[in-house]
């Protein structure tokens, strides 16, 4: 299911009840298309994300920590202008639409009470946030700026007068009261053509909301039917269905989606579940920039390099030809006349078997056989360079692959740390003007409990694995990682783990892997003391001996319930 108007009518009275009257004590633009804005009500601090996002467009209240920039952004300076200290006097739903206005009070520098609104719509790519004057309705500011070549009917641009989008003329479901329904449901008998004509009717209806109202129409055949269904939004049971890798969620079980489901305490919580690894990926890629770009880069130059290594191997393995047809030559060289471009004499090494040998006539006999022993030598020698390129290039190429995988698995603020790392190593050229600020904090890497209660320690980049095999880790405890595979270093901190936290501890290292998606994937796990860096290895390379291998499948599922402490 989407974020459509019924979901956002079950959020925004989730919102009211816990947000209404309360405070904005911090406003933070963390990433390009989200801002998250820090409510004080009830005694507590409530962090609502707003997200103008082209895929994953959302109002909520989220616990998934956040990057937040060093320098802020404009939007977020005009938000910080005339919404710090701000109260919130109502959140508020346009009809059944997905678009979600925040009203405001607060005195301005003169002591005046200004009316402020913060509208949040919710359209896919046309996504967007817009701070208004509530009285005169003009634009302060906007997340995404909108001139009239990208949009004719309105402009969201600072000082334009706000017009709310085009009304779709459909019903309000929650408030309509024409009975429309009972028609279609005469009308239409089967269940997906009715589910389609409620659709066209009625108001924030996506296709998996008709489809379980048409169903509930049918096996509740009765005038209260309709309003019951809807009343379900206001005392949601937020649930996660999932089903062959996809996932969706509802406000409430739906019974014409099948899967197993897994309930939530608050829409807000289902949705951080949802969109963790979704809206994370698209946060680590956004704040990634040019990282991405230039890994990719140099993977592609170094597999173009090995594969035309690996041919010059193919053919420098022809040296002891050469040798051959040398010393044929030689053995023969009163049968050679000069100007003979070919010549077949029998090959010694082959029980006398003719061979068809090719000769320069622009040089003598003994020159052609010279000629043999200089590409013999020429060709040995490319072997040995070739063989060195060969294994240089394939660690070159492990090494960004590593990268890659650690790129795609990384929280926002694991990412200074893996630019740093690439800067050292000469993959990116040093910002110098970011060498000046404030050394970013060192990152900590990812801390999960077992079942037991052991904990299990997860480095989420090279400079966190280093660190955390190398030095933080005690000699006895147990470290695992993928075999012969990119991922993350993991620390069982027990010398005598359990044999479910060996498993779990194996779970989490293939789901922080290359081979997330994979299934049985081999985790090998040895004592710390048996793993070691050679000397000039690059970051997180180690060796290790004496190891065992467990057999597991990746279960973000499990990964999910090891976190919580």
């Amino acid at each position: 299911m989407s974020f459509d108007g019924s979901f956002t009518h079950a959020m925004v009275h989730e919102l009211n009840d816990l947000l209404t009257s309360g405070r904005i004590t911090k406003i933070h633009q963390p990433y390009e298309n989200e801002v998250i804005i820090t409510f004080r009500a009830n005694r507590k601090n409530y962090p609502v994300l707003l997200s103008a996002h082209p895929n994953y467009a959302r109002v909520q209240i989220t616990n998934i920590p956040y990057a937040n920039p060093a320098v802020p952004t404009n939007f977020a300076m005009m938000l910080r202008k005339y919404l710090d200290g701000a109260i919130l006097n109502n959140i508020h739903q346009v009809e059944n639409d997905r678009i979600i206005n925040f009203s405001f009070s607060k005195r301005n520098e003169l002591g005046d009470t200004e009316e402020l609104l913060l509208a949040v719509e919710i359209m896919g790519r046309r996504s967007n946030i817009v701070l208004l004057n509530n009285t005169t309705k003009v634009i302060l500011d906007t997340i995404k700026h909108i001139n009239a070549d990208q949009n004719r009917y309105r402009l969201l641009l600072p000082g334009a007068t706000y017009i709310t989008p085009p009304s779709q003329n459909k019903l309000n479901p929650f408030t309509d009261t024409s009975q429309a329904y009972a028609k279609a449901l005469t009308e239409f008998p089967n269940q997906e053509v009715l589910a389609n004509e409620l659709r066209r009717i009625y108001q924030g209806l996506n296709k998996d909301t008709s489809l379980e109202l048409a169903n509930y129409l049918h096996q509740h055949n009765d005038n209260n039917a309709f309003n019951e269904f809807f009343a379900k939004f206001d005392q949601p049971q937020p649930v996660m269905i999932t089903k062959k890798q996809k996932s969706s969620f509802t406000a409430f079980p739906y019974a014409t989606l099948e899967g197993k489901e897994h309930s939530f305490s608050t829409l807000s919580e289902l949705l951080d579940a949802f969109y963790v690894a979704r809206a994370q990926h698209d946060r680590v890629l956004q704040k990634a920039g040019n990282l991405v770009h230039v890994v990719k880069n140099d993977l592609k130059k170094n597999r173009t390099k090995l594969k035309k290594l690996n041919q010059t191997l193919t053919s420098s393995e022809q040296a002891d030809g050469y040798k051959i047809k040398g010393e044929i030559l030689t053995t023969y060289l009163n049968k050679i006349k000069r100007g003979m471009t070919t010549i077949t004499l029998p090959n010694f090494y082959d029980d006398n078997r003719d061979i068809k040998i090719s000769l320069s006539n622009q040089i003598s006999p003994s020159q052609n056989a010279q000629k043999y022993f200089k590409k013999y030598q020429k060709a040995k020698n490319a072997v040995h360079f070739v063989s060195e390129q060969l294994t240089k290039t394939k660690e070159e190429i492990n090494y960004l692959d590593n990268i890659m995988t650690q790129i795609e698995l990384a929280n926002p603020q694991d990412l200074d740390e893996i630019r740093e790392e690439l800067e050292k190593e000469g993959y990116l050229k040093v910002n110098q003007k970011k060498r000046k600020q404030k050394r970013p904090q060192v990152s900590k890497p990812e801390t999960f409990y077992a079942s037991d209660g052991t904990q299990i320690s997860v480095g989420k980049n090279d400079t966190q694995n280093d660190r955390l095999t190398l030095k933080t880790a005690k000699k006895t405890d147990i470290w695992l990682h993928t075999q012969k595979i990119p991922g993350s270093h993991v620390i069982i901190h027990d010398a005598n783990p359990s044999e479910q936290t060996l498993t779990e501890a194996a779970t989490l290292a293939a789901y922080f892997s290359k081979a997330q998606q994979s299934a049985h994937v081999p985790v090998d796990y040895v004592a710390v003391k048996r793993v070691h860096k050679p000397n000039g290895a690059k970051p997180g390379l180690v060796i290790y001996e004496g190891q065992n291998t467990l057999i597991v499948d990746p279960d973000e599922q499990l990964v999910n319930e090891l976190k919580k402490d």
